[in-house]
């Protein structure tokens, strides 16, 4: 498992229907090496912190694999960093990972905190209304990590594994769980349990609570 790109993007306006908007999501390969903080890798750009960014979630990650499958899916290849990911990585299938799950790369340490649910900005990105439905059935939503360990990364970096021991669901099952009308409370309950970013944590508990009380 190895790093192939590392992406970070400068503010830019996305337009959207009767406006247009800051991102940060057109995120474009670099070629150097790079630092990276808690708050994520060093000249990046996260405009909407309140579902992006933030210590929980500094950093998103995708693999070349799922890449592959996109890209063959829709007929045409898509680049890394498309998806507005700041690692792409290749040798592992990301939606795998647990949270809780830890990357040590060089000497930063990434621990895995959540999958990343689709909004309207990537089906704008993909020129695409449907893209965002698409992106949930697929379920391959790549995975959030916060900085546990600061240092610097560079492309080819190879990336070691450190799992959890413990029986947390994986990004794909939250993910899955996320968008099903009927939500397994055994996923969901395992979630809160587990290091999970804490935009997800409220939302997941509302749910449980709500479950509980039916």
């Amino acid at each position: 498992m190895k790093i192939i790109s590392i992406n970070i993007a400068k503010p830019e306006r996305l337009k959207i229907p009767d406006t247009d908007i800051q991102t940060g999501i057109y995120k474009k390969p670099i070629h150097t090496k790079v630092r990276v903080t808690k708050f994520g890798i060093e000249g990046d750009t996260i405009v909407d912190q309140n579902v992006h960014g933030g210590l929980d979630q500094a950093v998103y990650i995708y693999s070349k694999e799922d890449y592959e499958w996109w890209s063959q899916q829709i007929g045409k290849e898509i680049a890394p960093g498309t998806f507005g990911e700041n690692l792409t990585i290749s040798g592992f299938d990301v939606d795998d990972f647990v949270v809780g799950d830890r990357l040590q790369i060089n000497n930063v340490l990434l621990e895995i905190s959540a999958p990343r649910t689709p909004c309207f900005k990537l089906a704008a990105v993909m020129n695409d209304a449907t893209f965002g439905r698409q992106f949930a059935k697929a379920a391959k939503p790549g995975a959030y990590a916060r900085v546990l360990t600061e240092g610097e990364l560079e492309i080819g970096n190879t990336i070691t594994l450190v799992k959890t021991e413990l029986h947390y669901p994986t990004v794909k099952e939250i993910f899955i769980a996320w968008h099903s009308k009927n939500p397994s409370l055994d996923i969901f309950t395992r979630a809160l349990q587990a290091p999970l970013a804490i935009v997800h944590r409220g939302k997941i508990q509302q749910w449980v609570d709500n479950a509980l009380l039916d």
